[in-house]
């Protein structure tokens, strides 16, 4: 049956290249990649490649897929062969790390700092040439601050390094690691609350627990009593202090108490605090639980959230800040009049938000809308904002789980690309370029990075105490890196695309209206003086998408030209006289 099927793929080939021969016009190019701009040659040429995509979609999935075969890779890498043209701004590709379960570097079972650095050269190798990384110029580090709990979001002390993930020259080393290679490095910075076991805390208290009865806290006798925000009556979000009258502000946990950010003292340890981190040589912070600094005030918010902006960027000036505000779209966007750099976009994240919805049950049509609808909103706070689009965190369900039925692995590519071609700063969580599954408890969306299907392989993790078992739906990197028509291998070619144009991060997104529908969605994106198209069929099967009318920069019609194509399958795109055929669940750059 294969030698059939092959004699058949052969037949088709060399009837193209005949009628190719025969014609004897153009540049005698038959349609072997998987994008080919046809607008100057003959029909011929376009029936010859429709009859290698015809043979080619006949061949069976585990044909395809053996050594030599046809693949969604290498039909991509025919086409997406442009130089990186990487830009030395806060625009980039960031990398989501939780160390903990990153990679394992003495045996112990947990993540650490020399595991991640003996692992840079998988987010980037630093050197343009190879297409063995994935391509990411950033990494955001989750807290690695001590810590008394495994996901560290409660701080004992804020200038030194969890003795689980290493030592301060560990950090230091991979910080130089990372520079080396063109990465920039974030850490997470929780300015919201510390660990009742901080220092500060356990001041207070002690100090609150000795007070004469009917005596007020004096500041002057002991400053970290304004540190926390005390109180003698219970209110929401309080709890009580142990052998007091006295409760205190912990919004997330008895064990996280909040601090008071209205104290100019804590804001003086703060700015003392980012010296230290900057000193060593980060590249800026993410801000835990923004929204919750002054619970239910967003001015307040703004105001916390000004101060720390203009005290980071006097130290640095192009230090990047992103702030979590876990809120609707029309809330987080007045928190760009704090001057911060980016807000993460919720709105379009996790298993409700645009992304998941359009490819679920919606109109490709609103997926356009919503982008300029986005660009609109935030617009109107800041002239100088940077989106921060992600997909999936550390406290949401993984991607690869929102989607069931056929074409699941499909949605799920699709989905990154989504994310992933947005303007702004856009955040991939280590492990969704393999379609890692995690949900429920927090612990198993933070689960062991998916090197190897050996959980005793050098470097793997154990993951956190509590976690559940989970059944991987897709192969580990070991089995993904040698797929072509691997999760892995699509991301990698998106991420390689958004590195190739810079008008994918930084461009002024205009919807082509005109020319979508529920299927297909258009739109321009606009940097400087250069312009390209991101055509999106986001549906299971294939269209054709008229651009006759539509123009990229001066070129319109049949001078237009594909510049990069993202396949979830083994079918071409074909772009002809201005017309674009494209199969399912694909992305076409047209330029």
């Amino acid at each position: 049956m294969r030698t059939e099927m092959k004699k058949r793929i052969i037949a088709a080939v060399l009837a193209g290249m005949l009628i190719v021969s025969a014609g004897g016009c153009g540049n005698g190019t038959a349609s072997s990649g998987n994008a080919v701009d046809n607008s100057n040659g003959m029909a011929t040429e376009s029936s010859a490649g429709q009859a290698i995509a015809s043979a080619r979609q006949d061949e069976n999935a585990d044909a395809d897929t053996k050594e030599g075969g046809v693949t969604a890779l290498s039909l991509m890498q025919e086409v997406n062969t442009g130089d990186e043209q990487i830009i030395d701004d806060n625009y980039r590709t960031w990398y989501e790390v939780f160390v903990y379960s990153f990679f394992d570097s003495d045996g112990d079972g947990i993540g650490d700092l020399n595991g991640l650095t003996e692992k840079l050269d998988y987010i980037n190798d630093g050197d343009p040439a190879t297409d063995t990384d994935l391509g990411c110029n950033g990494i955001w580090l989750m807290p690695v601050m001590p810590s008394t709990t495994y996901h560290k979001y409660d701080v004992t002390d804020y200038c030194d390094i969890d003795p689980e993930y290493g030592t301060m020259d560990d950090f230091k080393n991979l910080i130089a690691a990372c520079h080396e290679r063109g990465i920039n490095v974030i850490i997470d910075l929780v300015m919201n609350h510390t660990s009742s076991q901080h220092e500060w805390f356990k001041t207070a208290a002690d100090y609150l627990k000795n007070l004469p009865e009917g005596a007020e806290p004096d500041a002057s006798e002991c400053p970290y009593v304004d540190y926390y925000n005390f109180s003698k009556e219970m209110q929401g979000g309080y709890s009580k202090l142990d052998g007091t009258d006295w409760y205190y502000e912990a919004q997330f946990w008895s064990e996280m108490p909040d601090l008071n950010l209205g104290s100019q003292a804590v804001r003086d340890e703060f700015d003392k605090i980012v010296d230290f981190w900057l000193d060593l040589g980060v590249d800026g912070f993410r801000l835990d639980a923004a929204k919750e600094y002054y619970s239910g005030s967003v001015d307040k918010n703004v105001e916390v959230l000004s101060w720390f902006h203009s005290m980071v960027k006097e130290k640095k000036e192009d230090a990047y800040i992103v702030a979590e505000v876990w809120t609707d779209q029309n809330t987080y966007a007045k928190y760009y009049e704090s001057g911060i750099d980016s807000c993460f976009d919720f709105s379009f994240a996790d298993s409700t938000g645009t992304i998941t919805s359009v490819l679920k049950n919606g109109s490709a049509s609103s997926y356009g809308k919503a982008l300029v609808n986005l660009q609109d909103n935030l617009s109107q706070y800041s002239d100088s904002y940077i989106d921060a689009p992600f997909y999936t965190n550390h406290d949401m369900a993984r991607g690869a789980g929102y989607y069931s039925g056929d074409d699941s692995e499909k949605q799920t590519k699709i989905a990154q690309a989504m994310n992933l071609l947005m303007s702004g700063s856009a955040f991939l969580y280590y492990g969704e370029e393999l379609g890692m599954k995690g949900s429920g408890k927090d612990e198993n969306k933070r689960a062991p990075m998916y090197w190897s299907e050996d959980s005793a392989d050098d470097g793997m993790c154990k993951g956190p105490a509590d976690m559940d078992a989970i059944k991987m739906k897709y192969g580990a990197l070991e089995t993904q890196e040698k797929d072509g028509n691997s999760i892995y291998q699509f991301v990698k070619q998106t991420i390689k695309l958004r590195n190739e144009y810079p008008e994918i991060a930084r461009g002024t997104v205009t919807f082509e209206e005109s020319v979508s529908d529920d299927k297909v969605c258009v739109i321009k994106k606009t940097y400087s003086d250069s312009e390209l198209l991101l055509v999106y069929n986001l549906a299971p099967e294939s269209v054709e998408v008229d651009l006759s009318g539509v123009t990229a920069g001066e070129k319109s019609g049949s001078d237009l030209e594909v510049g990069g194509v993202l396949l979830t399958g083994t079918e071409e795109a074909v772009l002809q006289d201005g017309t674009l055929t494209m199969p399912g669940y694909s992305v076409v750059i047209v330029k």
